[in-house]
């Protein structure tokens, strides 16, 4: 198979793979930065749930190797010896690495602030506003990861999936640049964000199968 379609799998691998983690930390209860649980309430969740956490994040790092293989082959696909249209996929490609490692670091966290929740509940409120303010700031990369690749494709892709792609960057900056005010996890605002990210799932299935065909 060739690196573009490699790509292609990669991405269609992350979006089922992510959905999937995400419906298990749901229904196992865990405490998610949109929740709008208060920091009782996320501590209970965080203690509930310490000990289910390990399952489904075992599939995480592939998660972020999809991520990196579908962006690797993307660049390539798109790099055609031009200047701008070069430099705008280069810009996508260093939002999706840093995306990685910023994301690394929230599940990371995430274990801290359930470690914290079962042996001193006091220390939870520094993790949980730290994660939930580091989960907006990181999705200001899922927005330069949309915005170079969209428009480094903007002649070999759809006008819709185009306008996909830039909406959902813009909503994704915007959750971002308001990520302080969701410390709490309280800030229903931050629910843009999860409309942004359900966008840059669509247009990495759409550029997917495009990489595939």
């Amino acid at each position: 198979m060739t690196v573009t379609g490699l790509a292609g799998v990669g991405g269609l691998g992350f979006v089922l793979l992510a959905v999937v983690i995400n419906v298990i930390y749901i229904r196992r209860g865990l405490p998610l930065p949109t929740s709008g649980l208060s920091l009782a309430a996320a501590t209970d969740a965080l203690v509930a749930v310490r000990h289910r956490l390990a399952a489904p994040s075992v599939v995480a790092p592939l998660t972020w190797v999809c991520t990196t293989v579908f962006a690797g082959g993307l660049l390539a696909a798109l790099w055609r010896g031009d200047t701008d249209t070069d430099a705008w996929a280069l810009i996508g490609f260093a939002g999706v690495l840093m995306q990685n490692a910023t994301f690394m670091v929230v599940e990371a966290l995430r274990f801290g602030a359930a470690s914290a929740a079962a042996h001193d509940r006091r220390s939870v409120a520094g993790l949980w506003s730290l994660t939930n303010v580091l989960f907006g700031f990181n999705q200001v990369f899922l927005a330069i990861a949309l915005l170079g690749f969209t428009a480094a494709g903007l002649d070999v892709i759809p006008v819709w999936h185009a306008w996909l792609g830039f909406v959902s960057a813009g909503l994704l900056f915007a959750s971002s640049a308001t990520g302080p005010y969701n410390a709490e996890g309280t800030h229903r605002f931050a629910l843009v964000g999860l409309v942004g990210w359900l966008g840059w799932a669509a247009w990495i299935v759409v550029y997917s199968v495009d990489l595939l065909s």
